[in-house]
């Protein structure tokens, strides 16, 4: 008989974030861990676009919470700092509306206490200021209690928290109705209401719970120095420098099932990788509807269609900019906000739409000499998977993105190589069975926070994790997805440890059947 000390297998599916800090954490306890990843790299929605040799990012470009990637390698007995040198940003964005007028948003309160003020007036950077502290109360309040959890319930927030904790979270009121409250100025009750599109939702619909993001930049916003990839790649090498194995270019068909238990991978050409456990990174859709094999299905619940987060188009290249000075991050305001989600509500992009850009090369407000890199976003139901949805043709997602510019006197130089343009669509291709999606399920509602499935699916031996998951959609969120996956996972081999030393005729420590033969 196999002895238990014989490595556990772990195959994670998806280079994400996610997926990555599981791998690091198993890797680091000892575990044999496989990641499967169809992409040519890690980082899954942290990816990168090549324009005329030059790689850019495209896709997330904020960087907060850095406590949670720093705890993450040094259980792995690696440093973080040496691993992903960082800068903290002074200032965490610029806006603008279409009027010309302009705020930054710093990361000294008092700073933009001040800026406010200069804008809407003495009494809009007093009550500002009240919103800062209510925005850090309810971050507090959730930090160990709802994000930190394994599976967190309303009641089991209660229980830990108390009721009057919870209420102070304002699950009960939208966040738009909520922001009135703290900002007549209706720049800035736009400006702040954007937090809530960081989930993929509106801020018409979703709690005013997520005030909290406020506070989670308002606490550090860094730029990481070659760009977010910088991350992923740390990752990877982190992984493999544990013994961690990757297998890039493959793609997972469905997931191995016998005796009710997760038991390996089929890949696409045939092979078989068999584990001890499974972890699965993919966004939940893809297992509800069977991409992953009719067998994981019942793995997680369904998704509504009316469900799914916001999509985005995005365009990603080099130019030249003039006109409307940028900063590291530029967030460009429609003139209707309601106007703007009501269109995103029908599952139709905008005539207007708000545009966020990142000025990939920029250190602060500081150009680099010629060309630079540049993200361009803007909001887009996610339809990607619809056919004949009625999502803009190439020419017209060009002209939105033009006229977004033009409306705030920014304009753009196109370099020699035309840019790289991410509809719906082509982000449904990319995930598959998000429709585009590209932050799971929406947070509209009091209960959406608690709908998301937790790191144990309904599958015995498969775990879960990704931004379609608890805690939620973020860079840092993801990140703690994954260790509650890992951290689930070990206590559920250490539990089947125990009743299998304590089960054996002479109390033999023995190899489960359900894991026997995967090496």
């Amino acid at each position: 008989m196999a002895n238990v000390t014989m490595q556990d297998q772990v195959v994670i599916i998806g280079a994400g974030i996610g997926g990555l800090s599981a791998a690091l954490l198993l890797a680091a306890r000892g575990f044999g861990v496989t990641v499967v990843e169809a992409a040519g790299g890690p980082g899954g929605k942290m990816r990168q676009v090549t324009v005329n040799g030059h790689p850019l990012d495209a896709g997330p470009t904020v960087f907060t919470m850095k406590a949670v990637f720093e705890q993450l390698f040094a259980e792995a007995g690696l440093d973080f700092a040496l691993a992903v040198p960082l800068r903290r940003l002074d200032v965490l964005a610029r806006h603008g509306w279409p009027d010309g007028s302009r705020l930054d948003l710093h990361a000294e309160r008092e700073a933009s206490r001040d800026a406010i003020a200069t804008l809407a007036g003495a009494e809009a950077g007093r009550l500002y200021a009240e919103f800062a502290r209510e925005a850090e109360a309810i971050c507090r309040s959730l930090e160990q209690s709802f994000m930190q959890a394994e599976r967190p319930s309303p009641f089991g927030l209660v229980r830990q928290a108390g009721i009057g904790a919870m209420l102070r979270t304002k699950p009960f009121s939208t966040m738009w109705s909520a922001l009135g409250r703290f900002f007549p100025d209706p720049r800035l009750r736009q400006l702040f209401g954007r937090y809530a599109t960081y989930c993929g939702s509106s801020p018409f619909r979703a709690p005013a719970t997520l005030m909290l993001i406020a506070h989670v930049e308002q606490d550090g916003v860094w730029q990481i120095e070659g760009g977010m990839h910088v991350l992923a790649q740390a990752l990877r090498k982190a992984i493999e420098g544990l013994g961690g194995v990757f297998r890039f270019g493959q793609r997972v068909d469905a997931i191995e099932v016998q005796n009710g238990r997760a038991s390996g991978v089929r890949l696409a050409n045939g092979e078989t990788i068999p584990a001890d456990f499974v972890i699965s990174n993919a966004d939940r859709a893809a297992l509800a509807t069977g991409l992953l094999g009719q067998e994981a299905t019942r793995s997680v619940p369904p998704l509504p269609r009316g469900g799914r987060s916001l999509s985005a188009i995005t365009l990603s290249g080099r130019s030249r900019f003039s006109g409307f000075p940028l900063h590291h991050h530029t967030v460009l305001f429609s003139a209707d906000y309601p106007a703007e989600f009501a269109a995103l509500d029908s599952g139709i992009v905008p005539a207007d739409p708000t545009l966020y850009l990142c000025a990939l090369d920029r250190h602060g407000a500081v150009a680099p000499e010629g060309e630079e890199g540049f993200l361009m976003l803007i909001n887009a139901p996610a339809r990607g998977d619809e056919a004949g949805a009625g999502l803009p043709e190439i020419e017209t997602c060009h002209r939105l993105l033009s006229q977004a510019l033009n409306r705030h006197g920014l304009a753009l130089d196109p370099g020699p190589t035309p840019p790289v343009l991410t509809r719906p669509q082509d982000f449904a291709a990319l995930f598959p069975g998000t429709g585009g999606a590209l932050y799971g399920m929406a947070t509209h509602g009091a209960m959406a926070s608690f709908q998301r499935p937790g790191s144990r699916s309904r599958l015995p031996g498969l775990y879960l994790t990704g931004g379609s998951v608890h805690p939620g959609p973020g860079v840092p969120m993801v990140a703690l997805s994954g260790r509650l996956a890992a951290e689930a996972l070990i206590r559920d081999r250490a539990s089947t440890r125990r009743f299998l030393s304590t089960g054996m005729p002479g109390g033999t420590a023995m190899r489960s059947a359900l894991t026997a033969g995967s090496g």
